[in-house]
């Protein structure tokens, strides 16, 4: 008895958009170029208050509300996110409080791959707690990328995305699949702030807060590791790609995207993506896209759905769902 119904789901997204068009005429290229390069139009971008841990509040009880829940009805926490709302507490915590959440608060940080992480952290929390969790994915990437960075500001928004997993009979989990490749954790990083580079004044001046991120070696990674994640789950399951109705994945760039549905078979017009209004969200790309889907009607009762995101360490995960959770 390890099942779970997605009863509810929600959105946070910052007011301020980011165009490409913008984005070009800072870095001296053409809005083309842009688009071309990694498939996005427009970014969102925190404001003045906003934070990470403020749009997983309010993801979080948007999903709540539409599940008909409140925090006191919430046995667990999950917040997937690589940009904290500081180095300790945990940003859960921050969210447990203000969603007067009643039970415990975790975070999960492996990335863009969080959201995976957590849904699969939360199939195992429910198989032993036959209580509600809310699982959140919230990141706010536009803080950490270098301003004279041109690679990386072309592809991050901010956002946060949040999905309410409440008991049921049936497992509608047919498969997953995690992984990590630790050799890589130079492709994508943000050098200082731990134990490794503590902060100073040096480090600051530097630069060396700001991400830094290795483009070819991500993208390689990116599409080798994400066809190998959604082929093991799909042979698990013993479901054949053309079978797939809905793919939700990272939302990294159009590029990658369409590398992985050519090399597993997937077929395109299974695809959610929402990349061209929000850009790379990190943790919050997958949930941020299903929540479109179900609010759209495109996800019926029955419908396979299929997770699968990759980050940076590397990580990767993915995971098939045949829907059953609310309409």
């Amino acid at each position: 008895m390890s099942g779970f119904d997605i009863t509810g789901w929600g959105t946070a997204l910052p007011e301020k958009v980011v165009t490409s068009l913008e984005l070009a005429r800072r870095f001296g290229v053409d809005e083309n170029w842009v688009v071309s390069r990694c498939g996005i139009r427009e970014r969102r971008a925190v404001g003045p208050g906003q934070t990470t841990a403020s749009l997983a509040v309010e993801a979080g009880r948007r999903a709540m509300e539409k599940a008909g829940l409140t925090g006191a009805d919430i046995a667990h926490l999950v917040v997937a996110t690589a940009t904290p709302e500081q180095p300790s507490p945990a940003t859960s915590a921050f969210v447990h409080h203000e969603l007067g959440i009643a039970g415990s608060a975790m975070d999960v940080n492996s990335e863009c791959a969080g959201f995976v992480y957590g849904m699969v952290s939360a199939m195992g929390l429910i198989a032993l707690d036959r209580r509600p969790i809310l699982l959140i994915g919230s990141d706010t990437h536009t803080l950490t990328a270098n301003p004279e960075d041109r690679d990386l500001s072309i592809l991050v928004g901010d956002g946060a995305g949040a999905v309410v997993l409440e008991p049921a009979a049936e497992n509608r989990v047919l498969g997953w699949n995690l992984g990590a490749d630790g050799a890589c954790t130079g492709a994508l990083r943000v050098p200082a702030g731990g134990s490794r580079m503590p902060t100073t004044e040096q480090t600051v001046r530097d630069g060396l807060h700001f991400a830094q991120i290795k483009g070819n070696e991500i993208y390689l990674n990116a599409v080798r590791y994400t066809v190998r994640t959604v082929r093991e789950t799909l042979e698990g399951a013993k479901v054949e790609p053309a079978e797939v109705d809905h793919v939700v994945p990272h939302q990294a760039n159009i590029r990658i995207i369409n590398s992985v549905l050519q090399h597993t078979g997937l077929r395109p017009e299974s695809l959610v993506t929402n990349l061209e209004r929000y850009g790379n969200t990190a943790s919050a790309s997958i949930p941020i896209a299903l929540a479109e889907a179900l609010d759209s009607g495109r996800i019926s009762q029955g419908d396979l759905v299929l997770l699968a995101g990759f980050g940076a360490g590397m990580t990767w995960g993915s995971m098939l769902l045949r829907w059953g959770g609310a309409a």
